[in-house]
């Protein structure tokens, strides 16, 4: 009887061994099912700072990009939009894990000083001259050099960013190009981003310079419309770089250089290639990566 009841006992427990082995080996087949999918790994660190021109964001480009972005990578993408001076500034700082912006010189200096590697040319766009209707300083037509001169000669209203942004920059170096200091109560400064500049020039029925992307954006309300385009000068190029983790340690190293990357993709570039086609009958940017 003791026999009897050992052997039970016996097979009991081999039963059991087996359900468990079972179901460890069935787990172990399961696993790589649940992770064939295209979710992300989680992040060690999942903020993402962006510091960026505000063309980006006027146009609307980030807003299709960043949810993109988030998706694609874990990451959460905070964004902040500021002239193309103050986001190189704040790389200086170690404020930002990544910078996308258009001002070339500014980008090739804190490049030098290894403030920001990794640089990468995305895309282009181009500037405009934009005024009212009625064009009082005639300069319709013109090179941007000689309707800069009509402007100041007239002393129409012309009104500047006056930020250090990048397009500040590339209006500054048309005013020198041009052999003009502009100064006195024509040449006004609104001190703050594209779109309240178009704004600005629109209620004060002024001239500005602006990127074409920001101004398709905004054209229906301004009733401004472009009067000088087209020259090679007025080529408006954006480049996103990683700041430098060697140099900031709280930079998140991982996360700059998955932006980086996004942008560059093929996917993105696509994105970029079609962006703005079906509100305005024309792409607001050109991509270009992979480009020299």
């Amino acid at each position: 009887m003791f026999a009897k009841k050992r052997l039970w006992a016996v097979m009991l427990v081999v039963l059991m061994l087996m359900v468990t082995v079972a179901g460890c080996t069935g787990t172990n087949q399961e696993t790589p099912k649940e992770n064939t999918g295209q979710q992300p790994q989680e992040p060690a660190v999942k903020e993402v700072i962006l510091a960026t021109t505000t063309s980006t964001t006027d146009s609307g480009l980030l807003d299709v990009l960043k949810p993109e972005f988030e998706k694609k990578t874990g990451y959460d993408l905070t964004i902040v939009s500021v002239g193309s001076g103050a986001a190189i500034a704040m790389g200086e700082k170690g404020e930002a894990d990544a910078l996308l912006v258009h001002s070339p010189k500014d980008e090739q200096r804190i490049e030098d000083a290894q403030v920001a590697v990794n640089r990468q040319l995305v895309m282009h766009n181009d500037f405009i001259v934009v005024g009212p209707a009625d064009d009082p300083a005639g300069i319709k037509g013109k090179t941007v050099e000689e309707a800069f001169k009509a402007i100041a000669e007239k002393k129409a209203l012309f009104v500047s960013r006056g930020d250090e942004s990048g397009t500040h920059k590339k209006e500054l170096a048309i005013w020198e190009s041009a052999k003009i200091a502009p100064a006195g109560e024509w040449y006004q400064e609104s001190g703050t981003g594209m779109g309240n500049t178009l704004n600005i020039a629109a209620e004060k029925k002024g001239y500005t310079l602006t990127d074409r992307a920001t101004y398709l954006a905004l054209r229906e309300n301004l009733g401004l419309e472009i009067l000088v385009e087209g020259d090679q000068v007025l080529l408006n190029i954006y480049h996103v770089m990683q700041v430098n983790p060697e140099k900031f340690d709280k930079v998140n190293a991982e996360g700059g250089q998955a932006f980086v990357q996004f942008m560059v993709s093929d996917e993105t570039q696509e994105i970029i290639k079609t962006f703005g086609t079906d509100k305005f009958g024309q792409p607001l940017f050109f991509p270009d990566a992979g480009k020299e």
